[in-house]
């Protein structure tokens, strides 16, 4: 199975991310050719303040990047996890994901479910939870008879949910992310290695990157192909870019029968 990483720099300007993101997914066809294909964290918007956050907003099936995404799953015949944008439900707005298989139908739909709500010392605060709603539900889709799971960013410091997507039956687990620089730096690679080695999956962790907002937010980046024994196996510059690597389904089969930590679990 041969995927693609997607690494951006979104800001404020929709029509200006989407054609970007079409344009490298379009490269990433024609030099990679893979099954998979994965755009960051808010693709299509990555700006400031609640109401401009909103209006990026879209109410599926309808909005620019939706229609965007599905028709290039189907005019390549290639499965697209459209990173994650602001969806409008109602009265309610999700950071979600949504999944396009190779026909342009969608096949998985995830609201991201820890939202980031911190006060980091000397720099900047973030209340997700004052423009996003929260999801629930824990959400898998398959690519051919790979079964994939979805979690989003902040997702990640939370391997209850990894632990679910792996009961759920994941071999590989995606997480399109809008990590900062400066928990990046420190915590990045440790948490997605640590998210692999615990549920012995090939881990997609695909991120912004470089400067947003103005300068106001700062994006580690550093993309990565993480294998099931923890180690990496592609990783993506410092800048906007793609990066692209083929995953040994049977090495998944092969860690789990050496270390079957999937029959040992005690506490649920």
């Amino acid at each position: 199975m041969k995927v693609s990483l997607i690494q951006m720099n979104s800001q404020n300007d929709k029509a200006e991310n989407l054609k970007t993101a079409a344009a490298m997914i379009e490269k990433a066809v024609k030099d990679e050719a893979p099954d998979l294909i994965v755009l960051p964290e808010y693709y299509a918007f990555l700006g400031e303040g609640r109401e401009n956050i909103h209006a990026s907003a879209e109410s599926f099936p309808d909005g620019d990047a939706y229609r965007l995404m599905s028709d290039l799953a189907a005019r390549h015949k290639v499965t697209i996890h459209a990173g994650s944008v602001v969806e409008r439900h109602g009265n309610n707005h999700y950071n979600t994901t949504v999944v396009f298989g190779p026909t342009g139908k969608e096949i998985a739909r995830y609201r991201k479910i820890h939202l980031f709500d911190v006060d980091i010392p000397g720099g900047t605060s973030y209340r997700e939870s004052d423009t996003i709603s929260r999801g629930e539900e824990v959400v898998t889709y398959k690519v051919g008879d790979v079964t994939v799971g979805c979690a989003i960013c902040y997702d990640i410091r939370f391997p209850e949910l990894f632990r679910k997507l792996r009961d759920a039956g994941s071999d590989v687990i995606v997480l399109p992310a809008a990590f900062t620089l400066m928990t990046g730096k420190d915590h990045w690679e440790t948490l997605a290695r640590a998210r692999a080695i615990e549920t012995q999956t090939y881990f997609l962790a695909v991120g912004q990157v470089g400067a947003h907002s103005d300068g106001k937010k700062w994006c580690w980046g550093h993309s990565m192909v993480i294998d099931p024994w923890g180690h990496i196996v592609a990783q993506s510059t410092d800048r906007v870019s793609s990066t692209a690597a083929r995953l040994e389904l049977d090495y998944i089969s092969h860690v789990r029968r050496n270390v079957p930590v999937e029959r040992h679990h005690v506490l649920s």
